[in-house]
């Protein structure tokens, strides 16, 4: 038996342990997500089965049509007709048919069902780049609260301790009710600030563990020390979107399935077969036995009925060459916002830089020798908020840009696919 003290000590280990497995967790960097994301959202796992579903009807193209079996009277009198000779009291048919399509038509068949298949593996793609970006936009908007809140934290932290110099100086009547008030409701504003922030962080985890398949409110650890760093495509051209992008592989093996289409239908220019046997054993025992055995063949060359193919095979031609041209102008779109892209990227990056060696650095030193003077009684408290509101300020309008730019790189990263 356990001693009193010893279960207590292992009650409190065993409680520890949820914490020290949070704190153990490994940051996930952003790749991380995206390839968590790629194996377990089930979205993308959906279409694992479409694809397999489309595989299963390929098999079962190449099958014939059921064969047709009946059983009847041939050629019997109705009732009442009077006398009725021994050889024309009719007969018991069985019959049996069966339809034999043309090899080509049923191997050109096949062939389209198999291009279909692939369909759902480019639209598999496709919803990966938009669950991709979504995820992008979700850890960067993530990255964006974590600075935000340090920036807040220590906004706070000068807050109190401006209050704190504003309540020193009161008694010595060199300062007032007024600025001490003044302080304190910044502090305020601060605290909300911070608030509104851990939810938009709490928000953010959420999006990000739903699109791991993971439960929404599950602890999630990301890198937020994570460099983002804008890397363009070198020699980006039209080549690049055709051989890259999956909505326009997507449309290019939509133009070759149409053109596997057009043969298939082509093929119903050649004639189709029909095996026919009937069995007849006459009611009169006098008369033989007898049989009918047919073989039929259709004749799709007919005027009247070659109209049907001819005409859709000139439909899929046109639509064969409008989508053509409808991937060319996506093409030629996606390279132009791209650049586009690339041009306010590479702008944006120089005003961060601007705002990270210059400006931020300048308000914090303005600030820190606000607050000199102020402690050596040479300024007022209104002057050392001034600075600090101006400090915020920028440190807000810094990252408000910085959220632009990443933002702005999900999206260069969701058109070129990468």
């Amino acid at each position: 038996m356990l001693s009193i003290k010893t279960r207590y000590v292992l009650l409190a280990a065993l409680s520890l342990l949820p914490a020290f497995g949070s704190f153990a967790q490994k940051p996930l960097t952003l790749q991380e997500i995206l390839r968590e994301i790629e194996l377990n959202n089930p979205s993308l796992k959906s279409y694992d089965n479409m694809i397999k579903s489309q595989e299963a009807k390929v098999e079962g193209a190449g099958a014939w049509m059921a064969p047709m079996i009946g059983a009847g009277t041939f050629m019997t009198p109705y009732p009442g007709q009077g006398m009725v000779g021994e050889g024309d009291k009719g007969a018991f048919m069985i019959s049996a048919e069966q339809d034999i399509p043309n090899p080509a038509k049923l191997k050109a068949r096949k062939e389209y069902q198999r291009s279909l298949s692939q369909t759902y593996f480019f639209e598999k793609n496709i919803r990966f780049n938009e669950l991709r970006a979504t995820a992008r936009r979700a850890f960067f908007d993530l990255l964006i609260a974590t600075k935000k809140y340090k920036f807040q934290k220590e906004n706070q932290q000068i807050v109190q301790n401006m209050k704190k110099l504003a309540e020193i100086r009161y008694p010595f009547n060199q300062g007032s009710l007024t600025q001490i008030f003044k302080v304190e409701g910044r502090g305020f504003d601060v605290d909300n600030m911070l608030l509104m922030t851990e939810g938009e962080i709490r928000s953010k985890k959420i999006t990000l563990n739903t699109l791991m398949n993971r439960l929404p409110n599950a602890h999630l650890t990301v890198d937020t020390n994570q460099a983002i760093a804008f890397n363009p495509v070198a020699n980006l051209d039209t080549t690049y979107f055709s051989e890259t992008r999956s909505d326009v592989l997507h449309m290019q093996h939509d133009i070759h399935s149409m053109l596997v289409n057009i043969k298939a239908m082509k093929q119903e220019a050649k004639p189709d077969f029909r095996l026919r046997f009937d069995h007849m054993d006459n009611y009169a025992a006098m008369m033989p036995t007898q049989f009918t055995a047919m073989g039929m063949i259709s004749i799709p060359i007919a005027p009247w009925s070659s109209k049907m193919y001819k005409s859709e095979v000139k439909s899929m031609s046109y639509q064969k060459t409008a989508m053509e041209q409808q991937k060319q102008a996506m093409v030629i779109e996606m390279l132009g916002m791209a650049r586009g892209m690339e041009n306010e990227l590479l702008t944006m990056q120089k005003q961060l830089n601007n705002y990270e060696n210059k400006i931020l650095p300048t308000l914090n030193k303005a600030l820190k020798a606000a607050m000199i003077t102020f402690q050596q009684n040479k300024g007022d408290a209104n002057m050392m908020m001034e600075s600090w509101d101006a400090q915020n300020m920028g440190q807000m309008n810094y990252l408000d840009q910085l959220q632009k730019f990443y933002q702005m790189i999900a999206d260069y990263e969701k058109i070129i696919e990468r």
